[in-house]
């Protein structure tokens, strides 16, 4: 009890250097979220207001006629379903594929194991370019379906690296105690390196995560109109705004390509921001992870 008192009877006191830090996470914090809202309020402001410039951090005048816009295209839930198919199971493809390759790969006794690394290094710096791989895709007849979004970016080098610093991480003894007691490598891998590497894992699958949920250039090239995820549907509903605006050359024409311009950064990054906090704790752990020993 008197510990207790002594120390709630403690002031913290706060050093030049801490309040520095403290500072500089408020500024970052502000310089994320500021235009966040002001894209909110843009999207949900009424039209006058945002030609007159009178939209600030809160909306002005309530309308969500730039939502309603977007909402009335037939194919929007059907892009929106595609996109939900190409993250998750492009997620779960490239953290099997990433596995799988990174764990042999955390083996300095595997033959070439340094070739192999440095083959991955390589492909980090140099890639075959856009003709070669289309054509590459063309030939193995994966265009048009979704297999040319999820196969040929299953495994990016720097997660696959970032895998493989970790598994080295985990201490030997571990597996040779469960080689001795007969567990394969599979085994090894699946019941014990994978439970272990949560943190890991969960940093590496939102990383992908983000990946499928933002790309649009591949699914432009391999994929047809009734394919394309959610991110590419509204680009061309950016682009067809902005063409309607310019033609039709009034003001208010041009604010309402505003207010859809910022549904869509709304729209397009709300599922993925909802996401983060889900994973925080893993995916702090899994950047810091290796960083402090003992």
């Amino acid at each position: 009890m008197k510990g207790k008192k002594a120390y709630s009877g403690m002031h913290y006191r706060f050093s030049p250097f801490d309040i520095l830090v403290y500072g500089a996470m408020i500024f970052s914090l502000l310089v994320c979220i500021i235009p966040f809202l002001y894209m909110l309020a843009l999207s949900l402001s009424d039209v006058k207001a945002i030609l007159h410039n009178q939209v600030g951090l809160w909306p002005s005048g309530f309308n969500p006629a730039a939502y309603q816009t977007i909402f009335k295209y037939p194919n929007f839930f059907i892009a929106y379903r595609n996109t939900l198919f190409y993250t998750s199971v492009g997620t779960f493809i490239a953290l099997t594929f990433t596995i799988l390759f990174a764990y042999p790969l955390s083996k300095k006794f595997l033959w070439a194991n340094k070739i192999l690394l440095k083959l991955v290094v390589f492909s980090m710096f140099f890639t075959g370019g856009l003709i070669p791989t289309y054509l590459l895709i063309s030939t193995l007849r994966l265009t048009n379906t979704p297999l040319a979004i999820l196969i040929p970016f299953a495994i990016t080098p720097f997660n696959l690296i970032i895998l493989i610093s970790f598994f080295r991480g985990v201490p030997h003894e571990i597996e040779e105690a469960a080689l001795i007691d007969g567990m394969g490598y599979y085994g090894i891998l699946f019941r014990i390196i994978l439970p272990l590497s949560t943190a890991a894992l969960a940093t590496i699958g939102l990383y992908y995560a983000v990946f499928f949920w933002n790309d649009w250039f591949n699914a432009l090239i391999y994929l047809r109109s009734s394919q394309y995820p959610v991110m590419l549907f509204l680009r061309n509903i950016v682009n067809g705004t902005m063409m309607i605006g310019e033609g039709a050359g009034s003001a208010e024409g041009n604010s309402l390509g505003i207010a859809i311009k910022a549904a869509v950064i709304m729209v397009s990054t709300l599922p993925i921001i909802i996401l983060y906090p889900l994973l925080q704790r893993f995916f702090i752990a899994g950047l810091t992870v290796g960083s402090v020993k003992g």
